[in-house]
């Protein structure tokens, strides 16, 4: 079958141009940069950026504050809405990725939980906690031997016994689900 394309050589005696009128602010005659003394002054602009970033925080913190209620409440949807509020309006907090990470590895949305945990970890390298998140998430995902060096990871920051700590406080029979699912035994030179 052949297509073609008819040409329309007729015009529409009802288009207008756009712009019947002048001086409007588009008009391309014009300088398009503003007059300086349009400007606001340096100092407005500080004394207003420092009122929304303190307005601005408090917000978050309070979305973080909210969610971490309903998380321990048992309902995960609604504390992840607030956690996600708060990572538009401050999306460099790596504690936020992290949570959510851990709330998206609850409800079984094991990638978006591997991205947000990676999220936390590129925020803040040094931060153990992210790090035995982002094992837990990789090891749901299906890749153990990531696991195994983010773990690793965690153990270099946080040292063994807090590790473990988490390990048997947070996630219930963590080691063995390791053992299972990669078949390794972690060796007493670890500890």
């Amino acid at each position: 079958m052949k297509m073609t394309w008819k040409n329309q050589s007729k015009k529409n005696p009802n288009k207008r141009p756009i712009s019947q009128f002048q001086d409007l602010p588009f008009d391309p005659t014009e300088d398009s940069t503003f007059p300086k003394e349009k400007l606001p002054k340096n100092e407005e602009i500080s004394n207003v950026n420092g009122d929304d970033d303190n307005d601005t925080i408090k917000l978050v913190e309070s979305f973080q504050q909210q969610g971490n209620k309903l998380a321990e409440e048992g309902k995960y949807r609604e504390a992840l809405g607030k956690w996600e509020s708060a990572l538009i309006l401050m999306p460099d907090r790596a504690i936020l990725h992290e949570q959510k990470a851990q709330i998206l590895l609850e409800l079984g949305e094991t990638w978006k939980a591997l991205q947000a945990a990676t999220r936390a970890t590129e925020l803040e390298p040094s931060w153990g906690e992210a790090w035995v998140t982002l094992g837990r998430a990789q090891l749901n995902y299906g890749e153990p031997d990531s696991a195994i060096e983010s773990l690793d990871r965690a153990l270099a920051i946080k040292g063994i016994s807090s590790v473990t700590f988490d390990f048997e406080s947070r996630f219930q029979n963590a080691g063995s689900a390791i053992e299972r699912v990669v078949g390794v035994h972690i060796s007493e030179e670890r500890k």
